[in-house]
């Protein structure tokens, strides 16, 4: 028999060192084990290494608990929740228990408020709460959608598929996200260059030439296309303070009707209808709601609540509506189907695989299905949108900068001409 020593993780995910008699390492790290701890190094006592080691890591495992409230309460990014997701989905799904799973993806956390709350999730757990009652301690960061799905999963005895559910979840949901906000920044990066150019021409360019042609062809009548953008010039000189203001006043105006109930339904309903825009809207919701609503009924969580959670987790009001009146027609004991048509938003292929998906008994599979569907139709009508708003945006732009250049171009030949005949 031969010393070794040792350093391990507890049941709580606490750091531990200490000396153990056995044959070979192997049966050290075996008897750890059967003692409920969970070795990361053992070296043969003699062999040096371990204690300092062990000395260093406790005092960074000081450094960490006198941390582990900073940054506790914030937000954080929608990738780093996924992340984390994923991590713990695999550790726990790899057999490691859930506590030391959280313990390790704290210590290896770089974003401050994840990682304390992480730590925080740790202590609650090591303290006897289930880990959905855990979660829902951080409202800001795991909505009711994470919190349901984890309950669900507790109960069930199957944390581990409901992890990896949430995970792929997430994943999709953030894929979808990232292509609707990339479709919609293109467009708004072009039109606010145009208009940062526009003002550039109006309030610099333009009142040189307007100068020059003062000095050149003095009370000579200008073209009428060369008054009207002088016109223009002089009003944003003039008027350039104002023009911000009211458009900073415009934009207050916005926000401020948006936060009204009947203002919030009016522009979530634009939002789906609009031309060009309002097709990837739709369909992002309607992949948003099936695939929410059918990874919650696959995880286990009860149809009513699953659709109260697909409710407050809508995004668009006008869909939130809609899901509320299949609740009470499922609370009824009537169909989905009905209240989806009557909706007026999902359309007829929707309407048909929800219908299917009822008569069959697999309405969760076949909502997961529509969703993947729809992922694919969103981006399909992304690559149509990019494609068509980039000529628009071009022919837009080329056209208002060209009749500027023609404005400021037409007094020009007068002037040349002149000079020339002056020459001649």
């Amino acid at each position: 028999m031969a010393n070794f020593e040792y350093i391990a993780l507890d049941a709580k995910g606490e750091e531990t060192t200490g000396s153990i008699s056995a044959t070979n390492e192997a049966d050290a790290i075996a008897q750890l084990r059967k003692g409920g701890l969970y070795p990361t190094q053992v070296v043969a006592a003699g062999k040096g290494g371990v204690s300092g080691n062990a000395k260093r890591r406790a005092k960074k495992g000081q450094k960490a608990k006198g941390k582990k409230g900073a940054g506790v309460g914030g937000r954080v990014k929608g990738k780093i929740l996924m992340i984390f997701t994923r991590q713990l989905a695999t550790l726990v799904d790899s057999g490691l228990p859930l506590l030391r799973g959280l313990s390790v993806l704290g210590k290896q956390e770089k974003n401050k408020v994840m990682a304390g709350t992480i730590n925080h999730l740790a202590d609650a757990v090591a303290g006897g709460s289930t880990f959905s009652e855990s979660l829902g301690q951080h409202p800001r960061i795991f909505d009711k959608l994470y919190v349901n799905m984890v309950k669900a999963g507790e109960l069930g005895g199957v944390l581990e598929l409901v992890l990896i559910r949430l995970a792929e979840y997430q994943e999709k949901a953030q894929k979808l996200k990232n292509r609707i906000v990339s479709a919609m920044v293109y467009p708004i990066i072009v039109i606010v260059i145009a208009i940062a150019i526009l003002i550039f021409l109006m309030a610099v360019i333009v009142p040189r030439f307007e100068r020059i042609f003062a000095e050149m062809l003095g009370d000579k009548p200008l073209p009428q296309i060369t008054q009207v953008v002088i016109a223009i010039s002089r009003f944003v000189q003039d008027n350039l303070l104002i023009v911000v203001v009211g458009a900073g006043v415009l934009y207050a105006g916005w926000k401020l009707f948006a936060m009204t109930k009947g203002g919030r339904k009016i522009i979530d309903r634009w939002k789906l209808y609009i031309p060009v825009f309002g097709p990837v809207a739709l369909k992002g919701a309607i992949s948003r709601f099936t695939r929410t609503l059918g990874t919650l009924v696959t995880s286990g969580v009860p149809i009513l609540q699953a659709l109260n959670i697909t409710r407050d987790t809508a995004g668009n009001v006008v869909v939130a509506e809609a899901i509320d009146k299949v609740h009470e027609a499922v609370r009824e004991g009537e169909s989905v189907v009905a209240p989806l048509e009557a909706s007026k938003i999902f359309p007829p292929m929707v309407i048909s695989m929800v219908d299917v998906g009822e008569e069959t008994g697999q309405l969760p599979d076949m909502l997961l299905k529509i969703a993947d569907v729809y992922d694919d139709e969103v981006d399909n009508a992304v690559d149509a949108m990019t494609s068509m708003i980039e000529p628009i945006m071009i022919v837009f732009l080329a056209g208002i900068v060209g009749t500027i250049v023609i404005a400021l171009f037409m007094p020009m030949i007068t002037i040349i001409t002149e000079m020339n005949n002056a020459a001649g």
